[in-house]
């Protein structure tokens, strides 16, 4: 069942996003060589708890840690450890903030000093197909209009879609219906209506888009290395189109 969410479970996701929001923000400054990844997860969910929330992802389905940390051909599920940052790697890191019940969720791909330009490029694009796909969202649609748009922009940039790997509903549950596959599925899916809340999330590779699970049983990376992108936002929609919950978009394209 589609959770339609009521004005005060919006507020609350609202401040769930804000503070997943500023996370991003804080561990932004804090990127660069040198630093593990545990000490970003550390930075993390010390601002996550001073700001009354907890860390959304510690926890859930057995999951150690605060947030995920995904570097170079991981895909998604990281796990910080003592893994040093290095100049031209990138890294994605994925945020979930509970606030009073709710949650909000986000991913966001960063630069390590000076990568490669096909890194560049990979991140670049996928930020873009996360926004463009974004601007057809409104009462109305159907789901796989969603779906159908993302993997239209992911191919007009040539990046291979990860298909195991989708976005979701999200409310009072981290994981909630409807699954948003990045592909176009046979059926049309339910009709999008206002005040459901939806994770959005592209998740993109430069080569071949097959994966694999790492020993530590989190971990998913590309079979061939290459490397991957993730970028997220937890989304409203609203009467005429969205609202994202989880940034100041306008100062992120």
């Amino acid at each position: 069942m589609i959770n339609i969410k009521t004005p005060r479970e919006v507020e609350l996701m609202r401040k769930a996003g804000k503070i997943v929001y500023e996370t991003h923000k804080l561990l932004e400054k804090h990127i660069k060589k040198g630093i593990t990844t545990q000490e970003l997860n550390d930075i993390a969910e010390r601002f996550i708890l001073e700001n009354n929330a907890k860390p959304s992802f510690k926890g859930f389905e057995g999951y150690p840690k605060a947030i995920c940390t995904s570097v170079n051909e991981q895909v998604v599920h990281g796990i910080p450890g003592k893994y040093k940052l290095k100049e031209g790697d990138i890294i994605s890191i994925d945020i979930g903030a509970e606030y009073q019940g709710y949650h909000g969720d986000s991913a966001w791909s960063y630069k390590v000093g000076k990568v490669s330009s096909d890194k560049e490029q990979l991140l670049i694009n996928t930020k873009k197909v996360l926004y463009d796909s974004l601007k057809i969202i409104k009462p109305g649609i159907k789901l796989n209009d969603i779906s159908s748009e993302i993997e239209k922009n992911a191919y007009k940039y040539k990046l291979g879609i990860v298909k195991e790997l989708v976005g979701h509903g999200i409310g009072n549950n981290m994981h909630e219906d409807p699954d948003i596959p990045n592909y176009s599925i046979k059926n049309n899916g339910p009709t999008i209506k206002e005040g459901m809340t939806l994770a959005i999330e592209p998740m993109l590779v430069l080569g071949s888009p097959k994966i694999v699970l790492e020993e530590d049983g989190w971990t998913i990376a590309t079979l061939d290395n290459s490397p991957a992108a993730h970028f997220e936002h937890t989304i409203l929609v609203t009467i005429d189109g969205y609202e994202i919950l989880t940034g100041a978009w306008n100062n992120d394209k």
